[in-house]
Order: C-alpha cells, then sequence, then structure tokens
C-alpha cells in the first residue's frame, strides 16, 4: 500500500468526519457519541493548535484518507505542561491492522518531539483491547484506569489513561 503520511489540511474536513462518524456510529472504539459535520471538523482543522500535529494518511493513488493521528497540548492554562501532549488516533474501519497508524506515529512522534513535546498521554477506552495493543506496540505504557469514566448510551465505560517519554 502506498501511503503518503502529511499534515492535515482544510479540505480533508470531509474524509476525517467520514472516519470519526464511523468510529462513532459502531459505538465500540471512541468514547464520542455526538456525529460531527463536515463544517464542525473543517471549523476543528481551521482552530487547530499553532503547537499541535495533525496528520492524515492518504492512500496513494486515489487521494482517499483511510486514517488520521492528532497532538495537542494536554493544557493552555499553564506552562507546567507544556512538554505533554495529548495523541488521538483514528484509522478507517475498512483499513485497520495494515500499519497505517504505525505509521502515522512515525511522522507524528518525530513532529512532536521537534515542536517540544517531551510525553504523549492519552485515554483508551478499556473495552478496545485493539486501540491498548497498537499504543502499546508504539512504546506507551499503562498508567492506570478511570472506572465509569464514560457513560454512552446510559452505560458507563472505562477508561485506561497511558502515557509514553519521547525523550
Amino acid at each position: 500500500m502506498d501511503l503518503l503520511i502529511r499534515p492535515v489540511r482544510l479540505d480533508d474536513a470531509e474524509e476525517v468526519a467520514r472516519i470519526l462518524n464511523a468510529a462513532i456510529a459502531d459505538g465500540r472504539y471512541t468514547v464520542l457519541d455526538t456525529p460531527l459535520s463536515v463544517e464542525a471538523e473543517r471549523e476543528f482543522i481551521a482552530s487547530f493548535p499553532q503547537r499541535g500535529v495533525f496528520h492524515v494518511a492518504e492512500c496513494r493513488p486515489g487521494g482517499r484518507i483511510v486514517g488520521f493521528q492528532d497532538v495537542s497540548p494536554f493544557a493552555t492554562y499553564t506552562t507546567a505542561f507544556d512538554h505533554v501532549g495529548v495523541i488521538g488516533t483514528f484509522v478507517d474501519l475498512d483499513w485497520r491492522g495494515q500499519g497505517i497508524g504505525r505509521r502515522l506515529s512515525e511522522a507524528t512522534i518525530a513532529a512532536a518531539v521537534a515542536k517540544g513535546y517531551e510525553k504523549l498521554f492519552t485515554y483508551v477506552r478499556a473495552d478496545n483491547p485493539a486501540a491498548l495493543a497498537f499504543y502499546q506496540a508504539m512504546g506507551f505504557r499503562l498508567v492506570g484506569t478511570a472506572q465509569r469514566q464514560a457513560k454512552i448510551n446510559g452505560r458507563y465505560v472505562d477508561e485506561v489513561f497511558i502515557e509514553r517519554f519521547l525523550v
């Protein structure tokens, strides 16, 4: 598979929203529970933090976006967390298990280090073993579990906190 890993562009909003909305509709991979409009995703991309990293995986030929990964600052209300980024990874449901997340991570982590991040942190649904395995394969370690962290359709979902030191 020929993949181009590149920074997100405003015209990627439709494909990014498609991937997110498929994961939301599936109900197993994310705590997001409200579908996103293309316009909302376009606004998100346009206002993404300057210190952030937002990459897409574009399958070539054809230009279809098959995954994306972003890192945003952990907090902006203090400089104490400037070295910590929050990472999120989404791969098209039909394209999982083909190394797309790994390829995204290589580019995203390099860019995050270049922007001064020393640690990445994220939350993963405890009932999503594939995501946990992916992040662990990328060098993340479990920090702990927040029980009943999300409530989706009346059902509680635990979230696992994971981190990776970059330097």
